[in-house]
């Protein structure tokens, strides 16, 4: 017992209570862990201490022992670097002077809930149980890379702020988390790092902030979860980096707030989502990219959408809500102004999807005009060409209209002039309308056209018809080859 008799009155009492399992709690009503300074030597407790009782783990038969401690300012650095300790710890609402070291450490469960620390140097750490920092204010790094939970990870309304933005202030890269990610309202003044991370189960960051003077407010590339992804009202200033995670379940932005102007907002590129839902919040400030990403059910309200999106070989299946082709086209033409002809066919294969057939002749006739922007001159013309006539075949009607008029200016100049006869006696009565028709039609003969020889501008009006009837024949069988080729 000698080692009781040089402990503080503090230490002896929690000293006793450990093989118990009994809480000592030191607070006072309403009092905050930041104002520790205040705290006096009654409630002070060397970390050395906590140290040497979690290894030595003095037990008593027929109790459970644990580390429940509420209220304490603890002095020096919990070092626990390798080492073992089978009992769990609770340190809720405690003051650290210095920041833990946990590094490579086997701990059955730690709950930090409450308490202010200057970081955490965790890389490497494994706890079999629940790793708990709700409401806890990091005023520093907090290296939890390679870290192994076999439980969750809970960290709801927890603020991390970065002393300098040399490291980010939150660090969960490589690390394994058995079950869930609960950080709800959480904040972070800094990078958060989840590169390479695996979540069994959920992640939820609902109305959490993200703020990284450096411009990447979260980096979760390769980042794998199991179930969802809850970021509702979530606000991020400053890039959030997704590129190459997978996400089986639903990455949920509804009323996300996405700022980062000048540079992108989010990247999703090489991602695999289920769904995808990216609405009901104020427009995103920066760039979205969602290229060579696969995403089964793609929710994307128009009214969120940047002036810059890159979509170049996304795939979807389905394209969530429902809106008529004019509001979801200007999204192509944010590409960078690049013509991507796969963004186009995917759009369109959704609106087929759903059976909305007119839609998606509406995207293949705006991305016929987007690839005649890319033709020479001549292909540009006769691009012009066939979008008057028939729509690129997308528009047959239009071809009906042509043919009409035609035959009516046709039927009314022959008729009041008819043209004389090849040979006199031998040519039939002369019907201004099937002589137009003989004229326009290339291939079908009246009998009109070889009996009858106009002169004069007659003759030139025959000729532009002849001319027109061809060009318009061209057009309307490349355009429905081309519309039956999509079909």
């Amino acid at each position: 017992m000698s080692e009781i008799n040089e402990l503080s009155p503090a230490e002896q009492r929690i000293w006793r209570a450990f093989p118990r399992g009994e809480a000592v709690d030191f607070r006072a009503v309403g009092e905050d862990p930041a104002g520790a300074d205040a705290w006096g030597a009654e409630r002070t407790v060397r970390a050395s201490v906590l140290r040497a009782l979690l290894l030595k783990a003095p037990q008593e038969e027929g109790e459970i022992a644990a580390l429940a401690l509420s209220g304490a300012r603890i002095s020096g650095v919990l070092d626990l670097r390798y080492a073992t300790v089978d009992t769990a710890v609770r340190l809720s609402h405690c003051r650290f002077d210095g920041a833990p070291d946990l590094s490579a450490a086997r701990l059955q469960e730690l709950d930090l809930s409450g308490s202010a620390l200057p970081g955490l140097t965790s890389a490497g750490l494994r706890v079999e149980g629940v790793l708990r920092m709700t409401d806890c204010r990091m005023r520093g790094p907090v290296r939890l890379g390679g870290a192994q939970m076999s439980a969750a990870l809970v960290m709801d309304r927890a603020e991390f702020t970065a002393v300098d933005d040399s490291e980010p202030v939150l660090q969960l890269n490589q690390a394994v988390i058995g079950q869930d990610v609960w950080a709800p309202e959480m904040r972070a003044q800094g990078t958060v790092r989840l590169t390479g991370a695996s979540v069994a189960g959920r992640i939820n960051l609902q109305d959490a902030e993200f703020e990284a003077p450096n411009g990447l407010a979260l980096d979760a590339q390769n980042l794998t979860v199991g179930g969802h992804v809850r970021a509702r009202c979530v606000r991020a200033r400053g890039r959030v980096e997704l590129r190459g995670s997978r996400i089986a379940g639903r990455l949920d932005l509804l009323h996300a707030r996405l700022s980062n102007p000048g540079d992108t907002a989010l990247r999703a590129s090489s991602c695999v989502f289920g769904e995808l839902w990216v609405r009901g919040g104020d427009r995103i400030e920066g760039a979205l990219n969602l290229r060579r990403a696969q995403i089964e059910i793609l929710t994307l309200e128009p009214e969120m959408l940047p002036e810059e999106v890159h979509l170049g070989n996304l795939r979807y299946t389905a394209l969530a809500p429902h809106e008529p082709a004019e509001r979801r086209l200007p999204m192509l033409e944010r590409d960078g102004g690049a013509y991507e002809p796969h963004s186009y066919e995917q759009l369109i294969g959704s609106y087929r999807h759903v059976g909305d057939d007119d839609a998606a002749r509406v995207v293949q006739l705006a991305k016929e005009r987007r690839r005649r922007a890319t033709l020479a001159w001549y292909g540009r013309l006769w691009g012009y060409v066939q979008d008057a006539t028939v729509g690129y075949g997308f528009r047959p009607l239009r071809a009906a209209v042509w043919l009409l008029s035609l035959v009516a200016l046709g039927a009314v100049a022959y008729g009041l002039r008819h043209p004389r006869p090849v040979k006199a006696g031998e040519a039939p009565d002369f019907n201004p309308v099937f002589y137009t028709l003989d004229l326009l039609l290339p291939v079908v003969s009246f009998g009109q056209e070889s009996a009858f020889a106009p002169v004069g501008w007659y003759q030139w009006l025959s000729y532009a018809l002849i001319i027109t009837g061809w060009i318009l024949a061209t057009t309307i069988v490349a355009g429905v080859t081309r519309s039956v080729s999509r079909q």
